[in-house]
């Protein structure tokens, strides 16, 4: 069984609203491990390396706005298929439509915001796990 890592942030929103335990129970009720942790405020650098391929598009500046308006929680967490699977715990991005049960689907709603603020992010592939954790946490090997 081979074990992968993903980094997961819980947004401003989630950070704001006090979600930060409710994302870890989950995450450990998976029985994901969680390897790391840390409360930042991301400031505009960090932000432009984690959003680079997005630099440019319309949505880029209100969401780097959005990211920059109160602290995150970066969680670097691990198990077999964990990228997959914290992607189905998270829900799908819009979270007028997640499923019940997913994070997004039971916690966040659409709030009118230029961009939409769903509480948490997880990486895509390892591969971008990989770069995403080296940003967040850069001596993390």
């Amino acid at each position: 069984m081979s074990t992968e890592k993903t980094l997961i942030l819980v947004k401003p929103d989630g950070v704001r609203r006090g979600l930060v335990g409710e994302v870890i129970s989950r995450i450990e009720t998976k029985g994901y491990a969680i390897d790391a942790l840390r409360m930042l405020q991301a400031d505009e650098a960090l932000l432009a390396q984690h959003y680079a391929e997005h630099v440019g598009k319309p949505f880029y500046d209100p969401l780097v706005e959005f990211m920059m308006s109160g602290p995150i929680v970066a969680i670097v967490a691990s198990g077999n298929r964990v990228i997959e699977g914290f992607r189905s715990l998270a829900g799908v991005t819009d979270p007028t439509v997640a499923a019940p049960g997913t994070i997004r689907g039971d916690l966040a709603r659409d709030q009118g915001t230029k961009v939409i603020q769903n509480l948490v992010h997880g990486s895509d592939s390892p591969e971008s796990a990989a770069r995403e954790i080296q940003i967040f946490f850069p001596s993390n090997k």
